[in-house]
């Protein structure tokens, strides 16, 4: 199911189209593990299961739901003067109850409980509140046939120029805080952690030591039930990227040209940190309440996945084009 509808307008070569899009999915087929989980609860499992089962089992199932509503603007100005612009911002939401099987959990567990399908209804991992992004094309007003440096020495030097520029501005990925689920007695379920504290202090800190957000907000449980903080509550950092190149082509002869292309990812060398640590089972606190060791939680201690082969640092490359 989707939902679409666009308006346009023409402002002095500039579009502006503004668009509703929504997604719903109801009693989607999804694939669980332990399709006869039992309930929280000490000694034997067999008697907390809704059938006697003596193993593992796993099945394919119908029931899954999500719900996606977000708003799109784009502006895009045609190329006029030497110079196209397209930018876009998108501002949504993404609601789903499977999300324990798409990876939402810290620990990479399942779901706290597959007969109760409506405790798993959180944000999906991939809700990007807010999302900007940018990107114009802009030949240099040098050279031959341009405003400036039409003739002579200049026009070699500074004609022929075109500079790329793409920044993008995105909310962090939600993530849920866990805890371990040993006093649960329910092999294959995941557990979140207890929330102490009414709000959760966002600290911004990053690398070992330093806490993403208040460590003390969360505490593991050693009671047989669930937690009581929900799924993918909090978010990580946001991104910020910009992506930069700039291109001269030259004219050798009728018919010939090459072009010299150099472009740089992530120009500003700016960071794009992962999510922190969600384990607060890891978190080890010395008698007089002081930290012992993170052991992770609350921690970051990696970047996230820009499809870039795991480098997050600035990089150049280099180019020649030859076209005849």
């Amino acid at each position: 199911q989707q939902l679409t509808m666009d308006e346009r307008f023409s402002i002095t070569n500039m579009a502006v189209e503004a668009r509703y899009l929504g997604t719903a999915g109801r009693q989607m087929s999804w694939f669980h593990f332990f399709g006869n989980q039992a309930i929280p609860g000490t000694g034997d499992i067999q008697p907390r299961r809704l059938y006697p089962d003596p193993g593992f089992t796993a099945e394919m199932s119908s029931g899954a739901n999500s719900i996606y509503h977000s708003l799109q603007l784009q502006v895009t100005r045609k190329m006029s003067q030497g110079l196209s612009i397209l930018s876009g911002y998108t501002w949504a939401k993404s609601i789903t109850d499977q999300e324990a099987e798409e990876g939402g959990y810290a620990d990479g567990g399942l779901g706290q409980n597959d007969l109760v399908r409506t405790g798993e209804r959180a944000r999906g991992v991939n809700d990007a509140r807010h999302r900007f992004t940018i990107g114009y094309i802009w030949e240099l007003p040098f050279g031959k046939g341009r405003k400036w440096a039409t003739s002579g020495p200049s026009a070699w030097i500074l004609g022929g120029w075109q500079v790329n520029n793409i920044i993008s501005l995105m909310t962090g990925a939600p993530f849920t805080v866990s805890a371990s689920g040993n006093s649960l007695n329910m092999p294959g379920s995941s557990q979140q952690a207890d929330q102490v504290k009414p709000e959760v202090q966002i600290l911004g800190g990053a690398g070992r030591g330093q806490s993403y957000f208040d460590p003390f907000a969360f505490r593991p449980i050693s009671e047989p039930r669930f937690g009581t903080s929900g799924i993918n509550t909090l978010r990580g950092p946001g991104i910020v990227n910009w992506d930069f190149g700039v291109f001269r082509e030259f004219a050798v002869s009728e018919g010939w040209k090459v072009q010299f292309r150099m472009e740089s990812f992530n120009f500003s060398n700016t960071p794009h940190f992962g999510n922190p640590g969600g384990n607060v089972s890891n978190f080890q606190l010395n008698p007089d309440n002081s930290i012992r060791d993170f052991g992770g939680f609350s921690e970051i201690t990696g970047v996230t996945n820009l499809a870039r082969e795991g480098i997050d640092e600035r990089q150049f490359r280099f180019g020649i084009r030859i076209s005849f």
